[in-house]
């Protein structure tokens, strides 16, 4: 399925705060109380989710007299997961990227949980687009999504209008987001378009135009995967770039950017166009303060013969050290706070109404459904009085991404790849004379490395 539609509660991670009144499957073990640890807790900072947790967990409780739940505000760490797993020192339930699960299925890090879930009597009305990447190649199921995204283009309709610009008709291709923002820096002295440079997200965003251009990260070779990305698409991408930052000029001045660098210099109107999600609509708006957030547009991925986009998230998944009684109620909390939630439009309604009377929140801003098209418009008709964003400036989104093909983020060692094509990145950002063929040779042999050292 390669629909995006109107999420009940986008930009709000914590969906299970009314989800008591539709259950999880049933007490507990007969033996006694099973305690389960669970990450998604939010720190004490965030004082309006930690009591959305809080009466989440309440609510499973209840339900499930024989399960308590403890939640915990840890996060993950590739860096220090294998020696907690190893310890017995992990939570029984792990919120993790989407760029992990195929490495921790394929090292037998986390548990299948196919036979728990197909226990929910909506488990086969589950989009397979949503439980591919937490999946093996048999079809057997490991985990449960947070949230879903696929990449598209932000853009500024008030820049987009002062520099002679149709915002009701964004860029659909990369000749003419190259085009526009140049003419946004000319006619505005703005700059037209930034990109995400550091922190492994040039990497990640390289990847996005990969995508866009028609390319592979990767490639399944013999027993394993090799790096795939040193080839035209990946080439034409960074000549796009060097063309836009030395040519044109329109990418100002700020190459070295993290995702909140450029966020908050968009909201601060500085910034014509990013790589970005509806959800980057609540970061503007909340984070970085924007002004007018209904400056804010939004579109499908620009196609140079790709037509696919990048998709990602966060998912919730058991480690493997969790069995019997505990990985039970692990993956009834799992169906409590995440799924169900997300199917019932009833709940999905008196959590808009709630949030709607928050100015912080962000009700309507589209994600991928959990569920069929069908299921989801049922969702869409329960919320659209507490929607608080203006749908129109999302449809150009939600209408082009439904035709791309959603491809996930490399599964071999991604985040140590993206780390690896951030240099490229930011090579052709800063040198006018940047070797791209030369950097790429050099990238691949480094990924070539980094993914035969993670067993893949």
């Amino acid at each position: 399925m390669k629909r995006t539609t109107i999420a009940a509660i986008a930009g709000v991670a914590l969906t299970g705060l009314l989800a008591g009144c539709s259950g999880s499957g049933g007490a507990a073990e007969t033996a006694g109380t099973v305690t389960i640890r669970v990450q998604g807790m939010p720190a004490a900072t965030d004082a309006a989710g930690l009591t959305q947790f809080k009466q989440m967990v309440a609510n499973f409780e209840k339900v499930n007299p024989g399960i308590t739940v403890e939640g915990s505000t840890n996060v993950w760490d590739p860096l220090t997961f294998s020696a907690k797993l190893a310890g017995g020192n992990i939570e029984d339930v792990i919120q993790v990227p989407l760029t992990e699960p195929q490495g921790l299925i394929s090292r037998k890090q986390v548990t299948q949980i196919t036979g728990q879930l197909a226990g929910w009597k909506h488990y086969d009305e589950l989009n397979p687009q949503a439980l591919a990447p937490l999946s093996d190649a048999r079809g057997g199921v490991y985990g449960i999504p947070q949230t879903l995204y696929a990449q598209g283009l932000v853009y500024n309709r008030a820049l987009f209008e002062a520099a002679g610009l149709d915002p009701d008709n964004p860029p659909a291709t990369w000749d003419e987001v190259r085009a526009a923002a140049k003419q946004i820096a000319d006619k505005t002295g703005k700059t037209g378009f930034l990109f995400e440079s550091t922190e492994n997200q040039g990497g990640w965003q390289l990847s996005m135009l990969n995508y866009a251009f028609g390319g592979e990260m990767e490639k399944e070779h013999g027993d394993g995967y090799a790096p795939a990305f040193n080839a035209d698409p990946t080439k034409k991408a960074l000549e796009l770039l060097q063309k836009m930052r030395w040519v044109d000029r329109s990418m100002g001045g700020s190459q070295l950017n993290t995702q909140n660098d450029v966020i908050k210099q968009f909201a601060a109107g500085g910034v014509g166009m990013y790589l970005g999600t509806p959800g980057t609509y609540k970061l503007a708006k909340v984070n970085f303060g924007m002004q007018n957030p209904g400056d804010f547009g939004v579109t499908s991925m620009p196609q140079s013969g790709g037509e696919a986009t990048l998709t990602g998230g966060q998912v919730f998944m058991v480690p493997a050290s969790v069995t019997g009684a505990k990985l039970d109620a692990a993956v009834k909390w799992l169906v409590h706070a995440y799924a169900e939630p997300t199917y019932d439009p009833e709940v999905a309604a008196a959590q808009a109404e709630m949030l709607s009377k928050d100015p912080a929140s962000a009700v309507g801003v589209p994600s991928l459904p959990f569920f069929d098209q069908a299921h989801q418009e049922l969702i869409d008709e329960a919320i659209k009085d507490f929607v608080n964003v203006d749908l129109e400036h999302f449809a150009s989104y939600k209408k082009g991404t439904a035709k791309l093909e959603l491809k996930a983020e490399p599964v071999a060692a991604a985040q140590a790849v993206y780390g690896i094509l951030d240099t490229v990145v930011q090579a052709v950002l800063t040198d006018e004379h940047a070797d791209i063929a030369a950097l790429l040779d050099k990238a691949e042999q480094d990924a070539a490395a980094k993914i035969k050292a993670a067993g893949k």
